[in-house]
């Protein structure tokens, strides 16, 4: 009998699972018909053939999710080797082995161990092995098998987006397409209907629709209108299990917002406008403003607004605020409420940018009448003209009217006006005007040379109310008249050589005149009557405004005539003929054998290398620049030896003034003379002051001679008046020293070495008497006899 090696994986019959086995094509002989095994092979990628007596597997399915709190049973493996007696071991490898899948080693019974999760790992491959627990071999080659996780309905469908936005314009035709959603299921497409998504709307029904299938939103609802709804939100449902009962589903929002068309046109609310405008209304001033609704928004309410006909069709005007859509009306020319005090326009709005397709809903245009009153407003005269150019000539006398304004009041009271000239354009006073009817007359000669063109102002003003006033430029041209005679363009200082020919050109004149010609001036030239028979020179007219100067004849002799004048009459062609005499003056120069000029004084000869003027000039000035120099130098100098008679920065007043000359004793009688204070009479009249420095040498005063035994304060007054007097003496106060003592005292000696015995037999109340100078003595004294006293 043969035997085969096998490994037999037995499932049992009450396996729910069982029906999900997939038969290999290999059969094994020698194993009961009804017998269901799985017979694993060492190369399990290799086909199984169906033997005669059973059929082999390789895979089988396994349910994820499993809620028991058991183990959940996996399958069994067998070998035909093993006899029960446990010789044999069965192993397991492969994914998940020894963790997710456990295997009982002596029955080869397999079990999950944990939940699984198809979403996580749909396959898992694993191996199988028996071998002798003795010797540790295997008695079979490893084989390799599949365990499948079978899928259950454990998640719900997810949209991709949790928020969709989308537009659409409005009024848009039923079934456009909105948007498209889209929900994916993690469970398993291949297996029953977990993953199969059926979309439904919830919320946004009779507006949109969904596709089931496609999760594509489209319009349901005809002629849907911005203006009456904008804004829309849809719920859409995704449901697994192809919408069965028990799928599982989840829902989205969609935000679907309608675009605006321009389907509404501009509308008036009112058919009829009133304004007021004052008559002095500016141009291009605004009036009144009107508007148009239009329900669209952006540029299909753009508006463009128009005037379309009416009597005011040319006087007013109309332009669009960009901002706000209003229609502004303005003034296109000057209102006059004595011409016309009423208007009456139709004004015209039109949508600007107007969509075709809705037509059909009418013009997109409204029209409004507009009526605008003119206001009387009190208004300046107003002059005929908007200027006046007038003409006159410049010999015209005093007081000629020139020309005349004209202004009336264009209010229907017609006040009276009074006429002025604006004297800030006239500051000169050449014109003046007639206040009443407004003729300009001149009120100063004029003179075209002088001033061509005057622009004066005039000023037109209502007598009842002088602030309403208007002006006016007049122009006033200054026509010429001939008053000028020609003279010459230039002064014509020529000179003619001694060794002149006769009949030698030696100047050409020509001539200007400051009249105006309209033909073109035309001079003539000629020699003075008084010059044209004696004159060394003969003067030819050209013809051409111009004449030259001719010698009459040969030689000339600067010694005998240095300088000859000759002078010149000319006269021009116009009414009445201006004339004037002009004077060429010639000097004789000696010249070489060319003509070329050398010398044109007499004196030359003799000074051959004079200084010319200029250089003269500079000399002069550099000689008055160091003479002024020297002075200022010297004057500095002299300012420097002075010293004052008090340095100290100090007030110099009442200051003493301090001498550090002591003189060389009583045989020195260079210091000082003592002898003057003991003999006034001998003062040196000859003798100055050696207490400043004099400026000035003054005469010294001649003074009295004191008499013999002046006591010393007869003495100091006399010389106090004296110095109070003198012009010589300082401007301040200063301590003079004198050394004479007098004849005598009645009060003795002041000394005290001579009062040290006597002083108690002293009295110095008689120093009271003698005045201010000895108060202080006084009391220093009086208050050492009142302290014995007590």
């Amino acid at each position: 009998m043969r035997t085969y090696h096998c490994f037999w994986l037995l499932f049992w019959a009450g396996q729910p699972h069982q029906s999900f086995l997939t038969p290999l094509s290999k059969r094994t002989s020698g194993f009961p018909e009804k017998e269901k095994v799985l017979v694993l092979s060492g190369n399990s990628r290799q086909d199984l053939h169906r033997s005669k007596r059973s059929w082999m597997w390789n895979q089988f399915f396994l349910l994820e999710e499993y809620t028991g709190t058991d183990y959940q049973y996996v399958g069994k493996l067998h070998s035909d080797q093993d006899k029960g007696d446990g010789s044999l071991k069965y192993i397991l490898s492969g994914d998940g082995a020894g963790d997710l899948f456990i295997i009982n080693e002596n029955t080869g019974d397999i079990q999950a161990t944990k939940r699984l999760d198809r979403e996580e790992k749909p396959v898992y491959i694993l191996r199988a092995q028996a071998i002798n627990r003795r010797t540790g071999r295997p008695v079979e080659p490893e084989s390799e098998f599949i365990i499948k996780i079978h899928d259950i309905n454990d998640n719900e469908p997810m949209f991709t987006k949790d928020v969709y936005n989308a537009s659409i314009p409005e009024m848009s035709d039923v079934g456009t397409f909105v948007v498209q959603v889209t929900a994916t299921d993690a469970d398993d497409p291949t297996y029953g209907n977990s993953a199969k998504v059926v979309y439904s709307i919830l919320q946004g029904q009779p507006y949109f629709s969904v596709e089931s299938e496609t999760g594509i939103i489209k319009t349901a609802l005809l002629n849907m209108d911005r203006e009456n709804r904008e804004q829309y939100q849809v719920v859409i449902q995704a449901k697994d299990m192809g919408g069965q009962m028990g799928g599982l589903s989840g829902t989205t929002t969609v935000n679907i917002t309608l675009t605006d068309v321009n389907d509404n046109p501009p509308r008036f609310p009112q058919s009829t406008y009133q304004f007021r405008a004052p008559e002095s209304t500016p141009l291009d001033s605004p009036v009144g403003r009107i508007k148009a609704n239009d329900a669209d928004v952006d540029e299909n309410a753009e508006i463009e607004y128009s005037i379309t006909e009416g009597d005011g069709y040319d006087m007013f005007g109309i332009t669009t605020d960009k901002d706000t859509q209003e229609g502004i009306i303005t003034v296109k020319k000057a209102l006059d409420f004595e011409s016309k005090n009423l208007y009456i326009l139709k004004v015209e709005a039109t949508n600007t940018h107007v969509d075709p397709r809705f037509l059909y809903l009418g013009p997109f245009k409204d029209s409004a009448t507009v009526r605008i009153q003119v206001e009387d407003v009190d208004e300046p005269p107003m002059f005929s003209r908007p200027a006046y150019i007038m003409e006159v000539k410049e010999d015209v006398p005093l007081n000629s009217v020139i020309g005349t304004v004209t202004a009336q009041d264009p209010d229907a009271a017609k006040n009276p006006v009074k006429y002025s000239v604006d004297r800030h354009t006239d500051m000169d006073r050449v014109f003046n005007i007639n206040s009443g009817n407004g003729s300009i007359f001149t009120s100063k000669p004029l003179d075209r040379e002088t001033l061509l063109w005057h622009n004066i102002t005039v000023i037109a003003a209502e007598i009842n109310n002088p602030k309403q006033s208007s002006r006016v430029p007049v122009f006033i041209k200054v026509l010429d008249v001939n008053d000028n005679a020609p003279e010459f363009a230039m002064f014509y200082e020529t000179f003619v050589c001694e060794n002149a020919k006769a009949e030698q050109l030696i100047q050409t004149l020509s001539a200007v005149d400051k009249d105006d010609s309209y033909n073109g001036h035309q001079f003539s030239f000629s020699l003075a009557p008084e010059a044209a028979s004696s004159s060394n020179f003969t003067l030819q007219d050209n013809r051409d405004n111009t004449a030259g100067i001719f010698t009459r004849k040969t030689r000339y002799n600067r010694h005998e005539t240095s300088t000859y004048f000759l002078p010149v009459v000319i006269s021009d062609n116009d009414y009445p003929i201006q004339s004037s005499t002009e004077t060429v003056t010639i000097r004789v120069c000696a010249c070489d054998h060319r003509g070329k000029m050398l010398s044109c004084n007499a004196e030359a000869l003799i000074h051959p290398t004079g200084l010319s003027t200029g250089a003269l000039i500079a000399i002069l000035l550099c000689i008055i620049i160091l003479l002024v120099t020297v002075v200022l130098f010297a004057a500095l100098r002299r300012q420097r030896k002075k010293e004052p008679l008090i340095i100290s920065k100090e007030d110099i007043r009442d200051n003493i003034v301090s001498y550090n000359d002591e003189g060389g004793g009583e045989e020195d009688t260079q210091a000082f003379d003592i002898g003057t204070l003991r003999n006034p009479e001998a003062i040196d009249d000859n003798k100055l002051r050696r207490d400043i420095v004099p400026e000035t040498l003054f005469l010294p005063r001649r003074t009295a001679a004191a008499r013999d035994n002046t006591d010393v304060r007869d003495f100091i007054n006399q010389r106090l008046k004296e110095n109070d007097t003198d012009p010589t003496a300082p401007p301040y106060d200063s301590l003079a020293t004198y050394a004479y003592e007098g004849n005598g005292s009645v009060a003795e000696s002041l000394s005290s070495l001579e009062s040290v015995t006597t002083d108690g037999d002293q009295d110095y109340d008689y120093l009271s008497d003698w005045g201010p100078r000895f108060k202080k003595l006084a009391d220093m004294y009086g208050s050492m006899d009142s302290d014995k006293d007590s």
